[in-house]
């Protein structure tokens, strides 16, 4: 290519590669992108290769989206990364897309990527457990006890493990949500709230 060409270096920026695979605008792209390398650079680990670690990602949910779960925080992270243990910018941009400004199907399959804890592709009944009683000791003072929690998950099995298996593949999440909206965080909050996807990251750029 012609690298003395006007715009040559534009068209071939990060930015401009990103703006064209993800679903955001090119502005906030570029906020997305400042916003990362303003974490790598902040991040007392110092790592190389411009990557972001869990907790610098965990302390990025608290602080700007409000997220207080710590197993869901850490699904999200997991669910960005691809099994590094350790966030480029092109997985934190692609992560976004969807948190930010994905579509209700893209949304769908990332709830229950963060919900089915063991990455075998099924949401078990002990994984479902697990997630309603971090999510309820987040949420009140008083301790829930294992039976009433038990029931819980029963009441949920019901409601949506159609094949009556005792564990949620995609494809029965897929169609209770479809059926019932509200069922898409059903074992805890790994997504912004509504307001706040539509406030970033106009909300990014104003803070950093």
């Amino acid at each position: 290519p012609n690298r003395s060409k006007p715009g040559f270096y534009t068209s071939f920026s990060p930015s401009w590669y990103l703006y064209s695979c993800f679903m955001v605008k090119k502005s906030e792209v570029e906020c997305l992108i400042r916003l990362f390398h303003s974490l790598v650079e902040r991040d007392d680990v110092r790592l190389h290769n411009n990557v972001l670690d869990r907790n610098t990602f965990r302390a990025t949910l608290h602080n700007l989206f409000g997220m207080t779960d710590d197993m869901l925080m850490k699904r999200v992270f997991f669910a960005f990364d691809k099994n590094d243990n350790c966030m480029n910018v092109k997985e934190w941009i692609k992560g976004l897309s969807v948190f930010l400004r994905g579509t209700f199907e893209e949304k769908l399959k990332f709830c229950f990527k963060v919900y089915y804890l063991n990455s075998d592709g099924y949401i078990s009944r002990e994984e479902i457990f697990d997630m309603l009683k971090n999510s309820l000791h987040q949420q009140s003072s008083e301790k829930e006890t294992d039976g009433g929690i038990e029931e819980l998950v029963e009441k949920m099995l019901k409601k949506m493990d159609y094949d009556n298996d005792g564990k949620i593949s995609f494809a029965v999440f897929e169609k209770a949500v479809k059926e019932e909206t509200l069922l898409l965080e059903v074992f805890g909050q790994c997504l912004p709230e509504a307001k706040v996807q539509c406030q970033q990251p106009k909300l990014v750029e104003k803070t950093f």
